[in-house]
């Protein structure tokens, strides 16, 4: 029996007001961990019209100017000017911030002290930093393993923002959405339903003033400069019946913190897979690498991706949970949906057997507190904005597919005692 529906994720721009504040905190946190990579850091930002608060939990050896990180973070972001209603120049930065608890460092004191040469004994001994669940999936939709709707809204964000930063549509603003409605039978993708732009732009643009003929002029800009370019390397195209439907309410002048307030960690599922896998409820930005909210939802992604790309299953989802003060992870589920080439028991043995899953191994394998000194400052606030997992723009070390080889000769080898 033919089974169709309908699947939709977004994406937003980084000006968008949520993604602002993912990009602050993880700017804070990419300088605190470049000066001292011990730092422990739980930083959140609040933005809204004409204010950034900058607040949370930070204890580290470091001296940063947190309301110059917060300027340079927004000027790049692109409110330099008042036209788009929040500037860098004119906007008040308050900053509140206290000490980790004592309550909670205790659980991850250990971990700071971990080293290249650690024994894993000593990594048994250091435990998770807090409680909680984590997922991670992958599926062969797309070249980077990762569902079709959420890398089209990705794609089609980020190309919107080379637009506007190229001058290419000069009366572009920061602030903006995407979203993608995949058409999918017997759970692949077939056609593309319906795409949605809304974009933060200038009132007039020349000397067209009319409502009604800037949208058609948007409409018919964003199709030829955005979408289609997207699409150029895509098998599966908008065709006749794919709805476009660009600032539907009618006009989109007011956005960014003007237009509403924004907070780190409230775009969680932009972040991960758009709601085609389940998601733990932990955010990512303003986090050191001890939160396993974070790192170990690095890991997830990477065992589901490398089990994936090994050709064992079609789809995979990848489920942690960790107590606090305990290495290893209290649960490890692995589901294929039925499309896994060998049985997800086996696939289990295999993970337990080959993934470092202690959050000190995490960290260690993945490098996780070292790489925003090794690249000049900025490695966490580049995920900050158009999505954690399935980035090829960028070097990602939860992305790579160094297992592949040992997971294929892992299960050739069982395969071969058993005949």
């Amino acid at each position: 029996m033919v089974r169709r529906y309908l699947f939709t994720s977004e994406s937003v721009t980084e000006g968008h007001p949520d993604k602002i504040c993912d990009q602050i905190s993880d700017t804070i946190l990419d300088t605190l961990l470049a000066l001292d990579p011990t730092s422990r850091v739980a930083a959140e930002v609040v933005v809204n019209t004409g204010l950034v608060l900058i607040t949370g939990e930070i204890s580290s050896k470091a001296q940063v100017n947190y309301i110059d990180l917060a300027r340079r973070k927004i000027a790049e972001i692109g409110y330099t000017g008042a036209d788009s209603g929040f500037s860098t120049n004119s906007c008040a930065v308050l900053v509140a911030l206290d000490a980790q608890s004592p309550d909670i460092a205790q659980g991850v004191d250990a971990a700071h002290e971990a080293r290249e040469e650690d024994s894993d004994e000593e990594l048994d001994r250091i435990g998770a930093g807090d409680q909680g669940i984590m997922f991670g999936f992958a599926c062969n939709e797309t070249p980077e393993l990762m569902p079709l709707p959420i890398s089209l809204a990705h794609r089609i964000s980020r190309r919107l923002a080379t637009v506007r930063k190229t001058g290419q549509l000069p009366y572009l603003r920061p602030d903006g959405k995407t979203q993608v409605t995949v058409l999918y039978e017997n759970d692949r993708p077939i056609g593309i339903d319906t795409i949605l732009v809304s974009t933060q732009h200038t009132e007039t643009i020349g000397d067209i003033t009319d409502d009604a003929a800037v949208q058609a002029k948007i409409k018919d800009d964003l199709w030829s400069l955005v979408v289609q370019p997207v699409f150029l390397d895509i098998d599966i195209k908008p065709d006749a019946s794919t709805r476009f439907l660009v600032n539907p309410t009618g006009k989109f002048v007011i956005g960014g913190p003007q237009g509403d307030s924004g907070l780190t960690g409230r775009k969680i599922i932009v972040d991960t897979y758009g709601g085609y896998s389940r998601h733990g409820g932990g955010a990512f930005s303003g986090k050191d690498p001890t939160k396993v909210d974070r790192s170990a939802a690095y890991a997830c992604r990477y065992v589901a991706k490398n089990i994936v790309a090994a050709g064992l299953a079609e789809r995979c989802e990848v489920q942690l949970s960790y107590a606090i003060g305990v290495a290893r992870p209290v649960s490890i589920m692995i589901e294929t949906f039925g499309t896994g080439t060998v049985s997800d028991d086996r696939l289990l043995e295999l993970v337990k057997e080959h993934f470092e899953l202690r959050p000190a191994g995490i960290i260690k394998a993945f490098n996780l507190r070292n790489l925003p000194r090794e690249r000049n400052g900025r490695f966490y606030q580049d995920v900050a904005a158009y999505g954690h997992m399935g980035r090829n723009d960028l070097d990602l070390p939860w992305e790579q597919l160094d297992k592949v080889p040992v997971l294929k000769a892992a299960l050739a080898e069982s395969l071969s005692l058993k005949n």
